[in-house]
């Protein structure tokens, strides 16, 4: 019902009478009234007029699931979405959903995380103002190609930041996104699998969006607002991003990982850099030469001796440029 005044109200040039929205509803005034009300509670600004009615006059800067279906083109993903003001962590949350059975492409939005969190443990930093989400999916793919989805993710997110500001972003293998040498996004995959059989990936997504500022201990972190000179529409850029991700995961399941792959290596910060590699075998130094079929980091040492690298933390080495999460 809400949605449906929303509706209504979104799409009148004026005031529309509560006897008015009643009459296509099909409900009473005074229910009409209730949910008015309960709009005005959650942040709409709604003007009430005697003998007039209501006329919507602003949306909240909230990502209300009801907003972002507006910017959706998806088929499944983002469909069914679950929203909180406050979680300790949308992938957590996401877990205890996909434990109980989901919808292919169920998303949750957090608008604040007290437990947000990044590869190896690390805090993520959450403002209220950027867009913290967690996609939830079942690709029938073996659980060794689930880290692709990881890679597949910072491309959708670099396409989408692109897109929207005209500033081509950098990828820095395998998860995060930087603009002009700082921090602007991170993502974190989890799954539950079997030998054979993945039972769900969760796929979760920080964007630093509106943030004017961060601590000091994130001093190298950055966010659309303070790139561009001007706030984002948060709602656009959750609703492209879901757009974005089905297109990639639609084609990656359908093609493989080759497209996505030249993709990637077009956005990436670490192909023919210098870089050092740490692993839970130690440290290697050595210059980025690709990224392989698998996902996988190719780089060569002063050898000449070619290193996989499954998983690891990599940080540039020329020109004294770090890019250590």
């Amino acid at each position: 019902m809400k949605e449906a005044i929303l509706k209504l109200l979104k799409n009148s040039p004026g005031f529309l009478s509560g006897e008015e929205i009643s009459s296509v509803l099909g409900v009473s005034r005074t229910a009409i009234w209730k949910h008015i009300r309960t709009l005005k509670k959650e942040g709409y600004i709604i003007e009430s007029q005697t003998k007039q009615g209501y006329r919507l006059l602003k949306v909240p800067d909230r990502l209300y699931p009801e907003e972002i279906k507006e910017y959706l083109d998806t088929s499944f993903i983002g469909r069914n979405i679950y929203y909180y003001q406050s979680v300790n962590s949308t992938n957590m949350v996401a877990k205890d959903i996909a434990e109980k059975g989901f919808n292919e492409g169920t998303v949750v939005i957090g608008e604040m995380q007290t437990e947000g969190k990044g590869r190896l443990g690390r805090k993520w930093y959450s403002s209220g103002t950027g867009v913290c989400m967690s996609i939830i999916v079942k690709p029938l793919i073996p659980p060794s190609d689930a880290p692709k989805l990881t890679l597949l993710t910072a491309v959708s997110v670099a396409q989408v930041i692109q897109q929207e500001t005209g500033i081509k972003p950098g990828i820095k293998w395998p998860n995060d996104i930087f603009l002009h040498g700082k921090k602007l996004c991170g993502i974190l995959t989890e799954m539950k699998a079997d030998m054979d059989q993945i039972h769900y990936v969760i796929v979760g997504i920080g964007i630093n969006v509106n943030d004017n500022s961060f601590p000091e201990d994130l001093r190298e972190a950055t966010s659309l607002k303070l790139e561009t000179g001007s706030d984002v529409n948060r709602l656009r850029i959750t609703g492209m991003v879901l757009n974005k991700w089905e297109e990639n995961y639609i084609e990656f399941l359908r093609h493989g990982f080759g497209s996505i792959r030249s993709v990637w290596k077009d956005y990436s910060v670490n192909l023919g850099r210098d870089v050092t590699v740490h692993t839970l075998q130690g440290i290697l130094e050595g210059r980025v030469m690709d990224i392989d079929d698998e996902g996988l980091l190719l780089v060569q040492d002063n050898q000449g001796i070619i290193h996989k690298i499954v998983a690891g933390d990599v940080s540039l080495r020329k020109e004294g440029i770090g890019y250590e999460n």
